[in-house]
């Protein structure tokens, strides 16, 4: 691709945009307007820039020019794009004459203008966005969708713009003419989305039908049928195949042949030689669908019914050249949701088995399958199946009562051990076959015996009957047990295969016994052959030489082996949670994850453990906790436990060896179909979480397989909200690269920009504010961007925020306007810009009142001035402490007190909880402010709500010198009101005595009675308190020891 051809629309495009900024930038007036406007451009611009980059040095030229071609074709998004820009450009230029200068003082577009020119530009830029994924295909259909409506918004505006225009007549005539070359789209848009489906449907139609089918299910079972059958003697079950109930079920229609047999006796080979037969008999006739289930009890996960009849209409699908309707639908219904559903999966059956002439459907071991995973749910759909489309079913069982009720009046043939299959057993080799189980333990039992005796003696002792099973895997751990040096790594073996979440592959099991404890990497000469490995574990497993999967011989020694996991290898689970974080750890992965998908493709293929150890880690550890809590008594167990948890800690610090495992975890679950988007828990996404985690890599990876970068849920909102959260500046960058939307709601915290104001991330606020977000979003119980960094005291971002427009007055969230926040703060420089910004310096809260308010009862004396330089209302009267100088006299701020007062504050104002400044002085003891305000002329008597004078706010607080004070310069030590009734009485009640005593010496009446009081008179006030020597000097006045109350209650009472 010749990058200067192709790209030479994308660079005008920039280059006029670049143009547009600078008029937009100079021009004058309707600042809201002009940031609104450089924010769409900008975008735009920056959209432009990465497309060109993005051609330029790609090495998928063929693609990307294909793209950029898309978006300059007649009709398309740059084309609409430039006329847009080009009316910008015409209305802010630069114009000659004196009108015209005038005119220049004024921003050229009214509100319609302005909002068309804003949609006409949004509109295209999401195109743009769109090209950034370089799915041509997609965007054709986009532009052809959008084409339309696009070219009808961009007419309104040339049309609302020219009607207001009385010049540049040519400069809108040629505006007009690119409109024309717009609408001459729809020919040239058709011939490119055909020209394009040509060359890429064969391929996209491939990589959907892979997608679709995998989407089903992940399992197949192709690998294991290959295997049982590799592994059948020549001539093994001609017997089944030859019977009149086989041949009935192969002929007729609608037929059901239901095989049930013991443990061990073959009925998995013989279920693959039925495969098998029916794979040749009818394998070239694509009217005939097979399919085909082996259960087993080791993948419960996969086998519940959903996965079994997924996987039934997989193997159909798969015989078709096309895929059918009905599957596509559902694909496009739940691909980003959960599993469809049991019924929608049926109806789906339904759809594609008319396709076929006839069906086979085969499935083993169904006994393996249980009934908490829908067993009964199954059988009901095949037979439902059955019944509308004459399929025909062979079920192979265990004889379990409630598995042959469902096949009553079905064909049967048990499958047991024949003769003649028995001789061909025995004239091969014991460990190519493992279908005759038990005949095979008992050779196995024999091996080492020399003489005829011994093999008798041994054949008397042979275990029969239904524990016979149990007996035969018990003698061969004591064989294992008498070998000496090598039980160890027998036992290791069986260990690993018995535990294990899912079958092994032989260099996985290679890998796993090689790990050796603190070494930093794998000594490839410690791997053991596996032969070796097989003949130390005297029959108990067997290869699958078509999978390469090392098992155990039978389900049955699965279940005999976790029964009695606690007499031979009773630390397995710690163990395997060792070596594996242990795999993890090794040296060669510090280097983090991976930057290719060829380097991953080595790191695996070359770490064969990796991906097991990977996924699978977490939940060893966990049985192994589980597993502890039996047994915490033994002091080996404890140890064993610490030593695991050691292993697991120091996994866990090495951030960059977690990366690399999470990446094999992640590559893994997105290659077995896992939904990208899923969510779940507290952290929503993979996505999510690997943002509020930090993973970088993680992150990229999962954007590149398509996760959306603005998923809601969990706990903490939008992955770029959790980022913000958290501090990850990189991350925040590659999202914000990525087109994560700047203004998301949501979570606690609201919007990515508050969170990383609140969390103090300086350096994300600034790569937030540099994409525009909108500043003066309000939520999350914190407010706006500018209230928070007030708060925070955040001085640099505040200037940053009042730059871009942010509204200085805004109110909301805890604390009300920023200005108000920083007061409370006492951010005294953010009050200063905030100020210099216009905010106003006499807003109202009910609770705090003014900023004048605020600022003196904090004490903040510069702030004060500052606020009365600025024409703050010094007697504004509001909150819970009334006026300024309330609020400063209740605080004992003296130098606040007389600033205030000499500024002119109303030394007898009235307001708040305190009534007066000279109540509220008294009742805080501020003898000097008491003092102040009288020599300022404040009414000593003055009277409020709650203490009636200040004489009586100072009496129960104990303030003598306040008292005495008071007393000299005149107050009314009789005045009545408030919540005591008189001074007296509440220095009665408060217990102050020398207080009563003064009051008394100035001839407060010691009788008086109080208003609507339960204490009517000091002397009842003091007895019920308790204060004795009160008592006794209201007695030495005379007080009437017979007063009573409203309630006819007298001091003795």
């Amino acid at each position: 691709m010749d990058p200067l051809s192709t790209t030479a629309s994308v660079i005008a495009v920039l280059q006029l945009s670049s143009e547009v900024v600078k008029y937009v930038n100079s021009a004058a007036g309707a600042t809201k307007e002009r940031a609104r406007l450089r924010k769409e451009v900008r975008a735009c611009e920056d959209i432009l820039q990465q497309l060109k980059d993005e051609a330029d040095d790609s090495d998928e030229g063929k693609v990307w020019s294909e793209t950029i071609k898309a978006l300059e074709a007649p009709g398309a998004p740059l084309g609409r794009l430039r006329v847009a820009l080009d009316i910008v450009k015409v209305k802010l230029m630069p114009k000659e004459g004196l009108k015209n200068a005038v005119a220049k003082l004024r921003w050229p577009f009214d509100e319609k203008e302005m909002e068309k020119t804003l949609v006409a530009i949004e509109r295209e830029k999401s195109l743009l966005e769109l090209a950034l994924t370089n799915n041509c295909r997609k965007l054709l259909q986009e532009i052809k969708k959008s084409s339309n409506e696009n070219r009808r918004q961009l007419a309104e505006l040339i049309e609302a713009v020219e009607r207001s225009s009385e010049e540049n007549g040519s400069q809108f005539a040629k505006l007009n003419n690119s409109l024309g070359r717009v609408k001459g789209s729809q020919a040239d848009l058709k011939d490119s989305l055909n020209c394009l489906r040509g060359r890429q449907d064969n391929r996209e139609g491939a990589e959907e039908r892979k997608a679709i089918l995998n989407w089903l299910t992940s399992i197949d079972y192709a690998p294991q049928q290959s295997d049982f059958i590799n592994r059948r003697q020549a001539g093994t079950g001609q017997w089944l195949l030859d019977s009149e109930e086989f041949r009935t079920w192969v002929e007729a229609e609608k037929q059901t042949l239901f095989c049930p047999g013991i443990p061990g006796a073959g009925k998995t080979i013989l279920t693959s030689i039925v495969v098998d037969d029916l794979t040749t008999r009818f394998g070239t006739e694509e009217s005939i669908g097979i399919a085909y289930l082996y259960c087993n009890f080791r993948q419960q996960d996969k086998q519940n019914v959903e996965h079994l009849l997924a996987s039934i209409l997989k193997q159909l699908v798969q015989g078709r050249l096309s895929l059918p309707e009905s599957v596509k639908s559902l694909y496009d219904k739940h691909k980003d949701k959960w599993t469809p559903s049991v019924n929608e999966i049926s109806r789906a059956l339904q759809s594609v088995a008319p396709t076929y002439q006839r069906i086979f459907i085969i499935a083993d071991a169904l006994d393996e399958c249980q009934v908490s995973n829908g067993r009964s749910r199954f059988l009901s759909e095949i037979f439902s199946l059955q019944g509308n489309t004459g399929l025909n079913i062979f079920v192979t069982s265990r004889p379990l009562l409630e598995i042959e009720t469902q096949f009553s009046g079905c064909l049967w043939r048990e499958i047991r051990a024949r003769d003649e299959d028995v001789r061909r057993y025995l004239g091969s080799h014991v460990l190519r076959l493992s279908g005759f189980l038990l005949a095979q333990l008992h050779l196995n039992s024999l091996t080492g015996k020399r003489t005829v005796k011994s093999i008798r003696t041994a054949l008397k002792t042979l275990p029969k009957g239904s524990k016979a099973y149990d007996q035969a895997y018990e003698d061969a751990m004591n064989r294992i047990e008498e070998q000496g040096g090598a039980k160890e790594l027998a036992k290791q073996v069986l260990s690993w295969i018995t535990c294990a979440k899912r079958p092994l592959t032989i260099t996985e099991l290679q890998h796993a016994l090689a790990v050796e404890v603190d070494e930093p990497e794998l000594d490839e000469e410690n791997l053991l052959p596996i032969e070796d490995i097989v003949s130390e574990c005297v029959g108990l497993v067997t290869v699958d030489e078509e999978s390469g999967i090392i098992r155990l011989v039978h389900y049955t020694a699965q279940e005999y082996f976790e029964r009695t996991q606690k007499k031979w290898f009773p630390d397995a689970e710690a163990d395997i949670t060792i070596s594996c974080v242990t795999y993890l750890s090794f040296e060669i992965f510090e280097n983090g994850i991976c930057q290719s998908d060829d380097e991953f493709e080595e790191r695996l293929r070359s770490h064969q453990l990796y991906d097991y150890a990977a996924h699978n880690w977490g939940h060893h550890a966990r049985e192994a906790l589980i597993s502890s809590q039996a047994t915490i008594d033994c002091l080996e167990n404890i140890a064993k436990i610490e030593e695991m948890s050691q292993s697991v800690v120091e996994y866990l610090e090495s951030e960059a060896k977690v990366e690399a495992s999470s990446q094999a975890l992640l590559a893994l679950l997105l290659d077995k179909g896992a939904d990208v988007d899923i969510r779940g828990g507290r952290y929503g996404s993979a996505l999510q979480m690997a943002s509020l985690r930090g993973y970088e890599k993680i992150v990229q990876l999962l954007l590149e397989k398509g996760a959306d970068i603005n998923i809601e849920g969990g706990g903490y909102g939008s992955p770029l909200r959790m980022a913000s959260l958290r501090g990850h500046k990189k991350i925040v960058q590659l999202l914000l690269e990525k087109g994560a939307d700047v203004n998301i709601e949501g979570g606690g915290y609201g919007s990515p920009l508050r969170i990383a104001l609140l969390r103090g991330h300086e350096k994300i606020v600034q790569l937030l504010l540099d994409r525009g977000p909108d500043v003066n979003i309000e939520g999350g119980g914190y407010g706006s961007a500018l209230q928070i960094a007030s708060s925070r005291g955040y001085e640099k971002i505040v200037q940053l925020l009042l730059e871009k427009v942010a509204d200085v007055n805004i109110e909301g969230g805890g604390y009300g306007s920023p200005l108000r926040i920083a007061l409370l703060k006492g951010h005294e420089k953010i009050v200063q810009l905030l100020l210099e910004k216009g905010a106003d310096v006499n807003i109202k809260d009910r609770y705090y009142g003014s900023a004048l308010q605020i600022a003196s009862s904090r004490g903040y004396e510069k702030i004060v001035q500052l606020l009365l330089d600025r024409g703050a209302d010094i007697n504004i009267q509001d909150g819970g402490y009334g006026s300024a100088l309330l609020s400063a006299s209740s605080r004992g701020y003296e130098k606040i007190v007389q600033l205030l007062l000499d500024k002119g504050a109303g030394v007898n104002a009235q307001g708040g909880i305190y009534g007066s400044a000279l109540q509220a002085a008294s009742w805080g003891g501020y003898e000097k402010i008491v003092q102040l305000l009288l020599d300022k002329g404040a009414d000593i008597n003055a009277q409020s709500k709650y203490y009636d004078s200040a004489l009586q706010a100072a009496s129960p607080k104990g303030h003598e010198k306040i008292v005495q004070l008071l007393l000299d310069e005149g107050a009314d030590v009789n005045s009545q009101g408030g919540i005591y009734g008189a001074a007296l009485q509440a220095a009665s009640w408060a217990g102050h005595e020398k207080i009563v005593q003064l009051l008394l010496d100035k001839g407060a009446d010691v009788n008086a009675q109080g208003r609507d009081r339960v204490y009517n008179s000091a002397l009842q006030i003091a007895s019920s308190k308790g204060h004795k020597k009160i008592v006794q000097l209201l007695l030495d006045k005379e007080a009437d020891v017979n007063a009573t109350t409203s309630d006819g209650l007298t001091p003795l009472y």
